[in-house]
């Protein structure tokens, strides 16, 4: 198992330098380096060069860190197909990337349009028949998660599609601040994990409110039932999804891929978060 960190909570305010050293002293020696601007970006094409690629396996080595995976997030289930090709090409080279950083996974997103979805999945495979051979070339493991507002947002479908491909280098994501919208509202995350026990290889650890509950005005949107999908990434314990289940039902399954915690909530204390949440997946999930 590996248990890494998301430094998301840093991309808007500190270097990819420090960033690195600061995941090493939260304690962690996997970083799963997510979008930041210096090196690459939702929807657009990587901006990191080899020279950038060196100073960041200098500074890894350095700081005692190793990047598990990259996080990229393109649009390559979109309807519109210039959209689709120009993620199809950002996304040969994010696995330039991880090749050349000696990074073997990959997690993204399915993205594409939900209001749109049959289309959405057409080219979703589209650009996997492009892809895929490219993953298993390279030796690049593929992670994919339904994330909410993509194309598809129920694990279970999400499960379905990955096994479609056939392919040993491709795995399932979950994240348990996602678990409301993975089945309309119900957060049954031991079914989740376990309709997807076969492929699951990477999970993300925060907690959140149920979007679907009927007790109160939690999300306050305006005009009231706009067609927004908003959710949270809180520590453990601060929403209201089953942590315990979660975990219980990770150690039922001898769990051994990477275990990321994926909390975004506290920018302004990470220090303190960071503990929060990582007693919380040591003790879950009986790590020394």
């Amino acid at each position: 198992m590996k248990l890494a960190y998301d430094a998301s909570m840093f991309r808007d305010s500190t270097p990819l330098h420090e960033t690195i050293d600061k995941v090493a002293a939260l304690g962690y020696k996997y970083l799963e380096l997510a979008p930041r601007t210096d090196f690459f970006w939702f929807y657009q094409y990587p901006k990191a060069n080899s020279a950038m690629i060196s100073k960041v396996r200098q500074w890894c080595k350095d700081a005692g860190i190793e990047i598990s995976s990259l996080v990229p997030v393109q649009q390559w289930s979109s309807p519109d197909e210039q959209e689709r090709q120009a993620a199809v090409r950002n996304l040969k080279r994010t696995i330039w990337l991880a090749s050349e950083l000696g990074v073997n996974t990959i997690n993204t997103e399915f993205s594409g349009d939900k209001y749109n979805s049959v289309a959405s999945e057409g080219q979703w495979y589209k650009s996997m028949e492009e892809l895929l051979p490219i993953f298993e070339k390279e030796g690049i493991y593929l992670e994919i998660q339904a994330h909410p507002n993509d194309f598809i947002e129920s694990s279970y479908s999400a499960a379905q599609l990955i096994r479609s491909l056939d392919s040993k280098n491709v795995g399932q994501v979950l994240c348990s601040a996602h678990a409301f919208y993975s089945d309309n509202g119900k957060g049954n995350v031991r079914k989740q994990i376990l309709d997807s026990k076969d492929i699951l290889s990477h999970v993300l650890i925060a907690d959140t409110f149920n979007y679907a509950g009927s007790y109160g005005l939690r999300y306050t949107i305006n005009p009231p039932a706009a067609p927004v999908t908003i959710h949270q990434h809180l520590n453990p314990g601060e929403g209201e999804v089953d942590m315990a289940a979660f975990y219980s039902t990770l150690r039922e399954i001898n769990f051994d891929g990477i275990v990321t915690n994926n909390v975004f909530m506290w920018p302004d204390r990470i220090e303190w978060s960071n503990e929060q949440t990582l007693k919380s997946i040591k003790a879950g999930l009986h790590i020394k």
